[in-house]
């Protein structure tokens, strides 16, 4: 763990009991970290900005680090041993509680700098790194384990129906809010200092979404143009899809499909803020629903449920929800909706499938293995995304339907 360039005070108790309540929901509840997060925060509205950030960057990175953590407590649920090791790694001063009495801080450094195991240093569960370690060859996946243990960027989407990269840069300067365009991203601007945009009046009137340099990237590798009938077949909130409206400037038609109608009513909602007109959901009620588009799709995104391992950055309690046998049946669903939907694509039409993993057993394999047995299409090109590039990690492939 890279020690802190910081120099708080020392954290007031309050802010400490939150963070233990937190870890304690999230590893012996097995609630989402993020909704745990969310929750605390809720709860404990006079806290300030500073304490927020505090809280939740502090709960976030001991979720990260929770392997090693446990490992150099000696327990793992002992989460006020964990916090005072986190502080002791961080190379901040211990608080003055009597939680941290029975805490050597030589001890445990000494014990830090003795461990080779990278499993334990990195933080990951044995059968995961052998998972990722065999896929992906040793000396990659040791730069991706590393990679993925850093603090996600914030990337904001230029909704360029409604403004211009250079006028939304003029209203942040102007709002004090730190932002720089990302090279090689034509509507991506990087947030420098975090904080959260989702009050910002802006972000209300729809100028901005929040969404990751890479997955950008996916509907820009669809290739669409004004005009065109496409399909999301598994649009979940919609983030492709407002993107995908923006690319054809509102004209044309996108089916936004799901199988849970909740992420469609969001949406629905997302769509009214950003101006995109010209977005239907559907919800996927069984195979009647795809027949129905049999055929009809110039351009068809297949962005499939995956492990997700290529956002652990932004979900870092995925590395211990996850087990080997989810991965499993995860892999044979993204066969079936590539098998079931990959009909929906006329003749001449295009086809991406993508996952936000960096498994090549959820990727370029399962591609070929489709184009094995379904000779209506060809492999035009791909594309890997990893962690270690910046930000989250994603895979597309781009299929053409010839005939």
């Amino acid at each position: 763990m890279p020690k802190t360039n910081k120099k708080p005070a020392k954290p007031h108790r309050i802010l400490l009991q939150a963070i233990v309540n937190a870890l304690s929901v999230i590893f012996n509840e097995n609630k989402y970290a993020d909704k745990v997060i969310e929750k605390t925060l809720k709860e404990n509205a006079k806290f300030g900005g500073r304490d927020r950030r505090f809280v939740a960057e502090t709960t976030y990175d001991m979720v990260r680090n929770y392997r090693l953590l446990a490992h150099l407590a000696g327990t793992d649920k002992g989460f006020w041993e964990m916090l005072g090791v986190y502080f002791i790694l961080k190379h901040m001063p211990l608080p003055d509680e009597r939680d941290f009495k029975n805490l050597n801080e030589k001890q445990v450094l000494d014990a830090y700098k003795a461990l080779k195991d990278e499993r334990i240093l990195q933080a990951y569960p044995d059968w995961l790194w052998e998972l990722c370690e065999t896929e992906l060859g040793k000396e990659t996946w040791q730069k991706e384990a590393k990679a993925l243990n850093g603090q996600a960027e914030v990337v904001l989407r230029v909704n360029t129906l409604k403004t211009k990269k250079q006028i939304l840069l003029k209203f942040l300067t102007e709002q004090e809010i730190e932002v720089e365009p990302l090279e090689g991203h034509e509507d991506a601007l990087v947030l420098l200092t975090r904080q959260n945009l989702f009050q910002n009046e802006l972000f209300k009137l729809g100028l901005f979404e929040l969404q990751d340099a890479g997955s950008q990237q996916i509907s820009e590798f669809l290739g669409v143009e004004p005009g065109m009938r496409v399909i999301d077949a598994c649009a979940g909130g919609g983030g492709k899809s407002l993107h995908i409206a923006a690319l054809m400037q509102n004209k044309g038609r996108i089916i936004s499909m799901d199988v849970t109608q909740w992420k469609l009513d969001e949406l629905k909602k997302r769509a009214r803020r950003a101006g995109a007109g010209n977005i239907e959901t559907r919800l996927i009620e069984g195979s009647k629903s795809i027949k129905r588009l049999e055929g009809m799709a110039d351009r068809l995104l297949l962005d499939v449920p995956c492990s997700g391992l290529g956002v652990i950055k932004r979900n870092p309690d995925a590395k211990w929800k996850l087990n080997a046998e989810f991965i499993t049946r995860t892999r044979e669903l993204q066969q079936k909706i590539l098998s079931d939907y990959s009909g929906m694509v006329k003749p001449q039409g295009m086809l991406v499938y993508s996952t936000c993993s960096i498994l090549p057993s959820e990727n370029r394999n399962q591609v070929d293995k489709f184009l094995a047995g379904n000779k209506n299409f060809e492999f035009v090109k791909d594309k890997s995304i990893f962690p270690s590039e910046g930000f989250d990690g994603f895979y597309m492939a781009l299929l053409k339907r010839i005939k």
